[in-house]
């Protein structure tokens, strides 16, 4: 059978139409569009039934398979779509076009599926950019019942070049907008992070942090239902702490884990996220009847992971049609990780605040112990001594009466002397010196110790706060020192300046101790004395004698050189 050779004026007018539908075929950005108008173009230009076009992945394998000219019905018949078998997977591995009169002759042909329409004519040509093959167009019958051309072959070769083109240009864009969606999702995810590390930072309440982070995560990732389940001090169980979401009355049917039991005590267990697609008919998938009658489709279980492992396991669910995709997950996976740290920070702080309760209780059980329940035993001694005096000499008697009075003076002096040091200390809107001041008379009026000031009266104003407060508590604990163990009866406070420093020098002239061996009786207070200097970048110094008092020297800096 002769083949129809093309006319000039026929080879031109179909090349000004190819040329003008290519220029629309690139100018279009939507690869779905794209991919369907060149099988469409080359069915039109070459005048065949049938045509498809193969799309290859980054591996080079066939990725989608559009086909043209056969209908939905067609379409269903045929078993499975094509594998990249026979002349197609020919075609994907080559670089020159195959045309066939009869494909069923060629040894490279493997056949159709069942189902498939009958096709004798083949043109097959492959669309490369440079080196790579981004798929092929394939054409079989002619409308008119001739073979594919060598006319044909030149204008859908002329097409494929177009289409990789448009097809590439056509990847980029959706890639660009792929990545500017994530790029945009990830700031959102940036911004709700920022906004919970405000949450977390600024508030010491567990509940109020976890109540915040869930009910913050599910409005940003449009979630129906949360839980959060928090270990246990036996570390060996995990205990329903807040559920949030009004459509649901609770995800599990249990509110009570052990470690290890249930999907939410094997995330607990093994710190694994996890993310299940319901419904599910797992053992371990103990669902409420209130979740699902929901239709939910997905459960997410994130572990709340601390330095010292996991606190908790949070639980989320959605019904929504979408499912969460990797970087939802990894969101999740992120947020988990914070709640956990932030819980391990305020049980941390909890634990610290009570230790130091524990520590100040024992200091002064300790302190009135040693001093004002030994003085008071002391004072029932002379008293019982007195009790046996008044029949055999009764001025004795009345002289230990006397003494015992005057002991009981003294310890009521020391009590006042521990409510003192026991009241927060602070400086309110005043002068550094104005607040030495204060406490000197608040030590005279308990003590009836003769204090002696000296210093500027404004209490250097450009001093920074934090260093004046650290020099007021130095001198608050001084003073309570003396009360307590001095036996003083005068007391000199001095505050002077240097270019460089502030300096704050307490003198009494009680009974003085020895520093190695008397340092366990008020080393609290000395070091107290030492840590506060120390923090305000400064130091501070102790000199005593026994019999010739104590003196205590602190000083910071003046300027803001650290």
């Amino acid at each position: 059978m002769s083949m129809p050779i093309l006319t000039r004026e026929e080879l031109q007018q179909r090349l000004i139409a190819l040329h003008r539908a290519s220029v629309e075929l690139v100018q279009d950005v939507s690869l779905e569009s794209v991919l369907e108008r060149i099988a469409q173009l080359a069915c039109e230009q070459s005048g065949a039934r049938y045509a498809a076009l193969g799309v290859n992945n980054e591996k080079g394998e066939l990725e989608q398979f559009i086909p043209i000219g056969m209908s939905e019905v067609e379409i269903g018949k045929m078993a499975h779509p094509p594998k990249g078998l026979g002349l197609i997977g020919a075609l994907m591995k080559s670089r020159e076009s195959i045309r066939l009169t009869d494909l069923h002759q060629d040894p490279r042909s493997y056949g159709f599926p069942s189902g498939h329409p009958g096709m004798n004519s083949f043109l097959g040509v492959p669309i490369y950019l440079g080196e790579r093959n981004l798929g092929q167009i394939y054409l079989t019958e002619k409308a008119d019942g001739q073979p594919f051309t060598a006319d044909d072959q030149i204008l859908i070769e002329m097409l494929a070049a177009y289409a990789a083109v448009a097809i590439s240009n056509a990847r980029m864009y959706r890639n660009l907008i792929q990545h500017d969606r994530t790029l945009t999702r990830r700031n959102e995810n940036l911004a709700l992070l920022n906004e919970m590390s405000s949450t977390l930072a600024t508030s010491s309440d567990i509940n109020e942090v976890l109540e915040k982070a869930l009910i913050q995560l599910m409005d940003y990732l449009r979630l129906e239902v949360g839980e959060i389940f928090l270990m246990q001090e036996d570390k060996r169980s995990l205990k329903l702490a807040l559920h949030r979401g009004e459509t649901v009355y609770r995800i599990w049917r249990n509110d009570f884990f052990k470690l290890g039991e249930g999907y939410v005590g094997v995330t607990a267990k093994d710190g694994l996220p996890r993310l299940l697609d319901l419904p599910c008919d797992d053992e371990n998938c103990e669902l409420h009847e209130s979740l699902t009658q929901k239709n939910f489709r997905q459960l997410g279980l994130l572990p709340l992971q601390g330095r010292q492992g996991t606190l908790g396991v949070m639980c989320v669910g959605t019904s929504h049609p979408q499912p969460l995709d990797e970087l939802e997950m990894q969101f999740l996976a992120a947020i988990s990780s914070w709640v956990g740290t932030a819980i391990e920070n305020m049980q941390l702080n909890l634990q610290g605040r009570r230790l130091a309760i524990l520590e100040e209780r024992e200091r002064i059980g300790m302190d009135l112990h040693d001093g004002i329940i030994q003085s008071i035993y002391a004072v029932g001694l002379t008293l019982e001594h007195a009790r046996l005096l008044l029949n055999e000499d009764t001025n004795a008697a009345h002289n230990r009466i006397a003494q015992s009075i005057q002991d009981l003076n003294s310890v009521i002096r020391d009590l006042r002397s521990y409510i003192l040091d026991l009241r927060p200390r602070q400086l309110h809107d005043e002068s550094l010196m104005n607040g030495i001041q204060r406490l000197a008379t608040e030590l005279r009026a308990n003590t009836l110790l003769e204090i002696n000031l000296s210093g500027p009266s404004d209490g250097f104003p450009d001093l920074d706060e934090a260093r004046a407060i650290a020099l007021f508590h130095i001198c608050q604990e001084a003073m309570a020192n003396i009360a307590k163990h001095a036996r003083a009866h005068t007391v000199t406070v001095t505050l002077w300046k240097t270019p460089q420093r502030v300096l704050l020098e307490i003198n009494d002239d009680g009974r003085g101790f020895d520093f190695d061996t008397k340092q366990m009786n008020i080393g609290h207070g000395l070091a107290n004395m030492k840590t506060r200097a120390r923090n305000a970048s400064g130091d501070v110094e102790f000199t005593s004698e026994s019999g010739q008092g104590t003196t205590v020297l602190a000083w910071v800096p003046y300027n803001n050189d650290k």
